[in-house]
């Protein structure tokens, strides 16, 4: 009887050398990711590509369903670093806020592959299994309510990013579905930002 995966994060570089490898498996995973299906994506070729033994790739990722959630946490910690570095001029919270959903939304259907690859990692994991699953609600959640300006956001306005976002995956679904166009997707979401982030009280950037 197979033994079950451990849950656990993926290892945690700890040393410059470690840390260099770790970003090359998550870039190699990545690139890979925007070429073909998940399905096709083997985790040997992450390992060549990236410079690594396969040992050392299991390691830090017991998965591909770890690799990928991992690659979807990185990819949120840079959308977080090109917001910071926007200049703009002075928004609402609620169009901050959607600001910033719009430039995810262009960014993921730039590279629809990696985008599906990316969601359907998250979608289909536990964080009893992955915990790193977590990581991607909070650091995304914590991306909104720094654009907004949200420092101690209530319950309330939790609630209702927290809604503005399970909304915005499903239009992301919908549109590497092919079911909803770009311009679309766009217009619902300034609809769904008007009507359930009118409240906010934030100050934004």
């Amino acid at each position: 009887m197979p033994r079950l995966a451990e849950g656990r994060d993926a290892a945690e570089p700890s040393s410059v050398e470690q840390r260099a490898r770790h970003g090359r498996i998550l870039k190699v995973a990545a690139q890979l990711g925007a070429e073909k299906e998940l399905e096709r994506v083997q985790m040997q070729e992450v390992a060549k590509g990236a410079g690594v033994a396969i040992g050392t790739l299991y390691r830090y990722f017991p998965s591909k369903a770890h690799l990928f959630v991992a690659v979807m946490v990185d990819q949120i910690e840079r959308m977080g670093v090109q917001l910071t570095r926007r200049s703009r001029t002075p928004l609402t919270p609620a169009d901050a806020i959607c600001d910033a959903l719009l430039q995810a939304t262009r960014a993921l259907l730039r590279s629809p592959l990696l985008a599906t690859a990316m969601i359907q990692s998250n979608a289909t994991s536990n964080a009893a299994t992955i915990p790193d699953v977590a990581k991607i609600d909070q650091k995304f959640h914590a991306l909104l309510y720094d654009a907004a300006g949200l420092t101690e956001p209530t319950v309330r306005e939790a609630t209702v990013v927290r809604l503005v976002v399970s909304l915005w995956f499903g239009l992301i679904q919908a549109g590497l579905n092919g079911r909803t166009s770009v311009a679309e997707i766009e217009s619902d979401l300034r609809v769904a930002c008007d009507l359930l982030l009118a409240d906010l009280t934030g100050m934004p950037r």
